[in-house]
């Protein structure tokens, strides 16, 4: 189980190597790290709610789908890109997409 204090600290640290990341143009790369930072932001969540964080991605989804559906929905229909940075080349208009989504999500979160 993570403690809500360190996932807090992390995420910050994750959406500036992100930012750097995207505005050297590495893509692919900038859309892992806003992944970590979603996979971050919902575990920060998770464990607000339901007092414990998943361990890994398979029971993430299963306790997204349980507490926060809207949530499930949104990051089940995105998981394939981030499935897809470990094989391919993501483009400016994908990373984008994931990042603004990614920046709304952390936003509601008090750090």
């Amino acid at each position: 189980m993570s403690d809500i204090t360190s996932l807090k600290q992390r995420l910050p640290i994750v959406l500036q190597s992100a930012d750097a990341v995207f505005e050297m143009g590495d893509y692919t790369s900038a859309t892992m790290l806003y992944f970590k930072a979603w996979f971050l932001a919902l575990d920060i969540l998770l464990l607000d709610k339901e007092g414990k964080s998943p361990k890994d991605h398979t029971e993430r989804f299963m306790m997204l789908k349980q507490v926060f559906p809207e949530l499930y929905d949104e990051l089940n229909q995105r998981y394939p890109t981030y499935r897809a940075t470990y094989t391919t080349t993501l483009h400016q208009k994908i990373c984008t997409e994931v990042r603004t989504y990614v920046k709304k999500l952390t936003a509601s979160i008090k750090l």
